[in-house]
């Protein structure tokens, strides 16, 4: 009997052990997250001098922001998945880390369009081997009660590094006045970052296909995405619209701003930066916290109700801030509209990790990054600069465009959420019936 009690405590120390362990790989990949969205948003606060500088439309800006940067970031994002499911994760990432970083430095090196765009696609190839790497380790370190909040406290860098960039880019443009030397700044500490990646091990894989001990060949993984294509397609869309939101409004909000109530970069930044920061902290974690409540409860659907709960609700705070008159009521709106868009972060992408196998993870990452992508970061920035150019010919009208895209998106990504929650119970149930 004192043997078995024993045993039971040496267990629950390894247990506790190997969870704080966990919580130390999600805190450093939340800050290569970080670091990945300083790098990516810094240019939305330097679009005022980059456009006077280099002779820039709206629309080239938009295609900056999104095309530039997701077309390889959105290509390679299957490969990419291939190799996390099959070779070192943490590995993949720390090249990463270093490639994108070096890229953003490079960035201050831009003659014209076409060379910044260039640089932009860099920064792309690296980032790409992050999310699905990430998604897949902290499948591997949590237990499934616990993914929605590790994968919150990851997503949380999404926050941390646009809030970041909107404020250090702020304080650093109004520091030294350049936007180049602000991608240096920026860009070249962050090569450090792929060192501090080299601190994590690489874990044992777990929940793999029964019966499947090795990798799959790329037609068992097809019949497992077919098996389950209405749970894949519904998340990958409805997320994708949601990031549609996300990358919207971080493109283009500075620049309403600035122009509609004549802010600087640095007020910009710094007020921006701050709401963003500590909204989207709060609301990512909370997302994951009540995404593991409802599925302790028995509620196998939980990611997909946070879902529809904060895309409805960010829709209609963001809508109602920008209609408003004065920067005060605006401000104040932006507050819970930056929460609601936090908040499905994480627990989008625990979803499909929860019912797919272990070989399977780094590739559905990437097939859910690569529709976040093609309609979020591609056409996030791009639609409202369209707008502005040929809708309305007027960049003063920046904010019913942003209006426009960011209410009609979270719209139909609260649709889809919705729609998908009954099949997504079944894959649920199906999974975990099966998986060792």
């Amino acid at each position: 009997m004192r043997e078995t009690i024993a045993e039971t405590g040496t267990t629950e120390t390894q247990n506790e052990q190997s969870l704080r362990y966990a919580w130390y790989v999600a805190v450093v990949l939340m800050l290569c997250n970080t670091l990945s969205f300083i790098d990516r948003q810094i240019l939305g606060l330097l679009v005022t001098p980059i456009k006077q500088e280099l002779g820039l439309s709206d629309t080239k800006i938009g295609l900056l922001q999104g095309l530039a940067f997701g077309i390889f970031y959105t290509l390679l994002g299957m490969p990419m998945g291939r190799l996390v499911d099959r070779g070192n994760r943490r590995n993949l990432v720390a090249a990463g880390i270093f490639l994108w970083s070096l890229m953003t430095a490079a960035c201050a090196t831009a003659r014209g369009f076409w060379t910044l765009f260039a640089a932009r696609m860099g920064v792309g190839i690296g980032e790409a081997t992050l999310s699905p790497s990430a998604f897949s380790l902290l499948s591997d370190y949590f237990p499934k009660e616990r993914l929605g909040t590790a994968l919150s406290v990851f997503s949380m860098g999404v926050f941390f590094g646009s809030g970041s960039a909107l404020i250090v880019g702020g304080l650093v443009i109004g520091a030294v006045g350049s936007w180049r030397l602000t991608f240096l700044i920026v860009g070249l500490p962050g090569m450090l970052a792929a060192l501090l990646m080299l601190t994590i091990k690489e874990p044992k894989r777990r929940n793999l296909l029964a019966g499947k001990a090795g990798h799959l060949s790329l037609g068992e993984v097809f019949e497992q995405v077919r098996l389950r294509w209405q749970s894949v397609a519904g998340i990958c869309l409805a997320f994708a619209f949601q990031a549609l939101c996300n990358y919207s409004q971080q493109a283009w909000l500075p620049t309403y701003f600035a122009r509609a109530h004549g802010w600087q970069p640095r007020q910009a930044g710094l007020t921006l930066g701050v709401i963003s920061l500590a909204t989207g902290l709060l609301g990512a974690y909370s997302g994951g916290v009540l995404c593991d409540r409802w599925q302790r409860n028995g509620k196998t659907d939980a990611p997909l109700r946070v879902g529809v709960l904060a895309t409805a609700c960010a829709g209609l705070f963001f809508s109602l801030a920008l209609a408003m008159p004065g920067v005060t009521a605006q401000l104040s709106l932006l507050v819970p509209a930056f929460f609601f868009l936090a908040m499905p972060i994480g627990s989008s992408y625990a979803s499909l990790q929860l019912i797919l196998p272990n070989q399977v993870r780094g590739q559905i990452g990437a097939l859910q990054v690569f529709t976040l992508n093609l309609f979020g970061l591609i056409l996030g920035p791009f639609l409202p600069g369209f707008f502005n150019d040929y809708v309305f010919k007027n960049p003063q009208m920046v904010g019913v465009s942003l209006t426009i895209t960011v209410g009609l998106a979270s719209l139909v990504s609260a649709v889809l959420f919705y729609a998908t929650w009954r099949p997504y119970r079944q894959h649920y149930a199906q999974m975990h019936a099966t998986a060792r």
